[in-house]
């Protein structure tokens, strides 16, 4: 195999079954990722996808070949991969793979690679040769060789010092009862919220609860609108407090408040920001460049010190370290705590948010509304274009007259209105996202207007 492989992206390995990931090519991504880190001690997680099992059994042989320690989590979200790496450091564990796709349509797998202490393996950090290792001879079985001392495998299914980690960051017994919908998209979230139940004065109304890789109620991205409408009905229904919903391994979560509205993750970036600043004074709170006011005021407001930095979890994972920030968070959904490694985590926000309501007294909506009228967003917009950097480049001349920054993609910013277009790192679309500053018509307007100039390239 000389050709390059198909499912690497900037960040981890993604591919369609069996076309573009195999079992095969898995094992080989395995046996460059221990090569080239060295690695002697690996935990090896899956999510719920029909192929995962047999993936992650391919890994764990040819680990074992190789001499490498393997301790299988078994079923599980990306973010146990991660506690099960970070404490299990001073244990001599040096790396990590969660195999999943996400929130891909259920022909699809991956693998997400840590190295030691949970930190990313992306096109930065390794990832890249890694992925010439793999496609080249020097992976071939032969390459094995004869270990000195063969490896083995060890079981680590137990979940109880994740749980315990989890809950460190909340008061119990300050904690109000209150009714959660809680939506698992037959990932992998619903076996940890059962293990939390136990814990929490919380009633838990649980749609698509059991881990399922057929994805029997369809592909498992609460971000897609038209995945939206379930979780928002039963908060209705049941009249909840709350409603949250996670992608397939969880890494990510979403809100809704009492009425069942969606709440764009943008708003609840400032919500997390304040209630890391009560714990932490004065401290750093990192945050992506698509929409940043409603964020930065409400952190500079607070005391603290708000610090821009590139989408996507490899960099802001570097940026936190570098700046010691205490939370980092992505418009995405995407949550990022010092505490737990610098890693982003599907579980503490909804916790955290829990805690917020009890000890306010004050509903999720209520925490939002003034939020939202002060900075109106558009929602993330993709357009799928011929040639994008020649549309970025014509957006950068009709709109020359603002401030332009190139953090990720283009930002231009004028007193009342600002938008951020990036281009994605796998397809031909461009991301549009505008805010105002209290001005919905005007959020409209700029928002038309920026689409058609994008879409006269489509």
């Amino acid at each position: 195999m000389t050709e390059p492989l198909q499912c690497f992206t900037a960040y981890d390995i993604r591919g369609r079954v069996p076309d573009e990931l195999t079992p095969e090519i898995a094992g080989r991504i395995g046996l460059a990722f221990a090569k080239h880190f060295g690695l002697k001690k690996v935990v090896i997680s899956r999510d719920m996808r029909l192929s995962s099992p047999e993936i992650a059994s391919t890994l764990t042989g040819i680990l074992v070949k190789l001499g490498v320690t393997v301790l299988e989590k078994g079923l599980a979200g990306t973010e146990e991969m991660y506690h099960a790496v970070i404490s299990g450091e001073k244990q001599g564990v040096d790396g990590g793979i969660m195999v999943t796709a996400s929130h891909n349509p259920a022909d699809y797998n991956g693998m997400k690679l840590v190295q030691r202490g949970a930190r990313p393996v992306s096109s930065d950090s390794g990832l890249l040769e890694i992925a010439a290792k793999a496609a080249s001879d020097f992976c071939c079985q032969e390459s094995l060789g004869q270990a000195s001392e063969p490896g083995r495998t060890e079981s680590i299914k137990d979940k109880s010092s994740y749980i315990e980690h989890l809950l460190s960051y909340i008061e119990i017994d300050r904690l109000h009862p209150l009714k959660l919908v809680v939506n698992a998209g037959n990932g992998c979230a619903g076996p940890v919220i059962d293990l939390l139940e136990k814990y929490l004065p919380f009633t838990f109304v649980k749609l698509n609860h059991d881990p399922d890789g057929t994805f029997p109620n369809g592909v498992p991205n609460p971000l897609l609108p038209e995945k939206r409408e379930a979780t928002a009905h039963a908060v209705r229904e049941h009249g909840a407090d709350l409603g949250i919903a996670w992608d397939g391994d969880f890494d990510r979560c979403f809100f809704y408040d009492e009425t069942g509205r969606f709440i764009e993750g943008y708003y609840i970036v400032g919500l997390l920001a304040l209630t890391m600043l009560k714990l932490h004074p004065g401290a750093t709170i990192l945050h992506d460049p698509r929409l940043i006011w409603n964020t930065r005021e409400m952190v500079h407001e607070a005391g603290g010190v708000p610090l821009m930095t590139r989408t996507g979890h490899a960099f802001i994972k570097e940026k936190m370290r570098e700046a010691d920030g205490v939370y980092g968070g992505e418009m995405s959904a995407h949550h990022y705590f010092r505490d737990f490694g610098y890693c982003d985590s599907g579980m503490i926000p909804w916790l955290l948010v829990c805690n917020l309501i009890s000890q306010s007294g004050r509903s999720l909506s209520a925490m939002v509304n003034d939020r939202m009228k002060a900075y109106p967003v558009s929602g993330e917009i993709n357009s799928i274009v011929g040639d994008p950097d020649r549309v970025l480049e014509q957006v950068k001349e009709m709109y020359g007259d603002g401030e332009i920054d190139f953090i990720d993609g283009l930002s231009i910013v004028y007193p009342e209105y600002r938008f951020n277009l990036r281009k994605s790192n796998t397809e031909p679309v461009l991301r549009l996202n505008v805010e105002t500053r209290a001005d919905r018509n005007l959020l409209k307007e700029k928002t038309e207007e920026l689409l058609g100039l994008i879409r006269e390239n489509e």
